[in-house]
Order: structure tokens, then sequence, then C-alpha cells
């Protein structure tokens, strides 16, 4: 009897041990992927988010990169100076909302307008697709200067318009039309938009075009009950992810409001001519690197997280009624 009951706890000894040492092979390997990690993870924590709590610190004080005067707690106080003692606030954010009105919608109107002109095309359609994708490639500043060059008040555009006997306007130094300027150049540059036109549009199944014909639809019936329905999820793409960019929109109009009167110091020149190109996100850097008001920036910056998260919750909720995915389950 002894020697029965003895037998089993040499294999349960040995169980137990493979265990641990399958443990502790797990946890070796484990070590191993976060020391392979840990550059990408040391630089998310310093450069990611450190600077976010740290701004959201920020915004409840009065702090002041650069200045030796001690940091105090202000409360809330940022946030109501932004609603009640700044104008400047205001025009800044009438003219990142006049952006996100017109510029996102004649965008994603254009590149689908462009993608269906190429969708006719039979002969050298590879040629014209790379013809309307090249300026996606240009990077924004060189993009933004060549635009300046182009329509410059004395340059060649109103110099081409001169010919044909009409007064071009002053563009960029214009105040009525600088905003409009930006969205001819966002226009020029809807290659990458194009592409994903173009790509769901081969993708809407030549089935229910043979139907319609049948059926004698025209054209336009084609367009809105087949290819719209089949684009729309790329349509919804377009719509949020240019939503989101032309809240933080920055580079084209820092680089535009600079350089369209050089002659102007740096405090002068952003937003010229008259506060036209003075967005939201050129207002922040302004005062957090130009007065260093650090802590009323980092507010800035983070009522402007809190609108883009809230508009991107009910555009996602609002697109439940006419975003189709074709094959789900609703």
């Amino acid at each position: 009897m002894t020697s029965v009951a003895t037998r089993p706890a040499t294999p349960v000894r040995g169980s137990v041990t493979a265990a641990r040492r399958r443990r502790s092979a797990s946890k070796a390997r484990w070590w191993v992927v976060v020391a392979f990690l840990s550059p990408f993870l040391i630089g998310l924590a310093l450069f990611v988010v450190y600077p976010v709590f740290a701004t959201l610190y920020y915004s409840f004080t009065n702090y002041q990169a650069g200045s030796y005067l001690a940091t105090r707690w202000v409360g809330f106080e940022n946030y109501r100076n932004l609603f009640t003692q700044s104008t400047v606030f205001w025009e800044a954010v009438r003219n990142t909302l006049w952006m996100v009105a017109v510029m996102v919608p004649l965008q994603t109107l254009w590149a689908i307008f462009t993608a269906w002109i190429l969708t006719r095309i039979k002969r050298g359609a590879v040629i014209y697709r790379t013809i309307f994708f090249l300026p996606a490639m240009v990077p924004i500043v060189a993009t933004a200067l060549a635009f300046i060059v182009m329509l410059n008040p004395v340059g060649p555009l109103n110099s081409i318009l001169g010919h044909a006997g009409i007064s071009g306007p002053g563009w960029f130094a214009d105040a009525a039309w600088a905003k409009p300027s930006l969205v001819l150049m966002a226009l020029w540059t809807v290659g990458n938009t194009m592409i994903l036109f173009l790509a769901a549009m081969l993708d809407v199944p030549t089935a229910l075009y043979e139907a319609a014909d049948i059926d004698g639809a025209n054209a336009w019936q084609k367009f809105r009950h087949i290819t719209l329905p089949g684009i729309s999820p790329v349509i919804f793409f377009s719509l949020l992810t240019g939503m989101i960019y032309t809240f933080q929109y920055f580079t084209e109009a820092f680089v535009a409001s600079g350089s369209a009167n050089p002659i102007l110091s740096s405090n002068q020149s952003i937003g010229y001519p008259q506060d036209s190109l003075l967005f939201y996100t050129t207002e922040i850097y302004r005062q957090g690197f130009q007065y260093f008001k650090t802590g009323y920036a980092s507010a800035m910056a983070w009522l402007l997280f809190v609108v883009i998260f809230l508009c991107t919750v009910v555009f996602i909720r609002g697109s439940r009624r006419w975003v189709y995915y074709a094959g789900a389950v609703r």
C-alpha cells in the first residue's frame, strides 16, 4: 500500500517543475520583447505621453515657457479667457470652421469627379492616373511656395487672365481671396483621396450596372443609386479624415501668411492679410511660441481635442444612416 500511494507523487512534481520552466521561459521571452521595444516605448513616453499630460496640467496654470516666474495654479481661468477676453480667438475659430465647411466637401467632390473621369478613360489610363496623383507627392511646403508664386498679384496666373481681359484678384494678398486660394491648393493635391475613390468605383460590381441598363436607367440614375452607395464608405472616410485634418490646419496657412508679405515681422505675418489666414492652430503657435503663454496655448489645444473628439463621435453615429457596407448585416 505504501508503494502504491507514493507512485503518483513523482509525476506531479515533474509536471509542476515543467510548468515552472515554461513560465520562466515565457518571462524570459517577454523581457526580450520588452528590450527590443524599449527604444519605441521610451520615445512614446517622452515625446507623446508626457507632453499630453503636461499640457493638461499647464492648461490650468499660468505657466510661461522660458520665464522665471513661478508657475501658479489658476484653475479654469485660461479656458474662461478664451471665450471672454480674446476677439482674435473667435476670428481663428471662424476661419477654421469656414475651411471645414467649404474645403472638406469640395475636396471630396473633386476627388469623386476626377476618379469618375479616370474610370471613363480607356487608353492611357495609367498615364492619366499618374498625372493626377503626382501633385500629392509634392511636399506641403513646396506646394505652398509654388502656389504663392503662381497666385502672386503680378504672377503668372494673373498675367494669363490679363491677356484674356480679366483683372485677376490679389489671391493670398487679398483678405477676401486668401482662404479660397488655400482651397485651390487643396484641390490640386487631392491625389491620395482620388486614388481611394478610383479603387472603390472599380470595385463596384459591374452586374449592378448591367441590371440598371436593362431597366433603362440613365447615367445619373446609375451614379446616384449604384456608384454613390458603393463608394459611401470611402466618402465617409474622406470626410472624417478631412474634417480632423482641417481642424488642425497649420502648415499651408503658416507658409502662405508668412510668405505673402515677408516685409512684416513674424508676429504680424501670421494671419496676414487682416487675420484672414489666422486659423486655430496658428493661433496656438503664436500664443505658445511667440508670446510664450504656454498655459493659455495648452488650454486652446485641449479645447481643440475635445471639439474634434465630439465631432468625430457625432459624425460616426450619423454615418449609420447613409453609409452602405456591401454584405454587412444590419
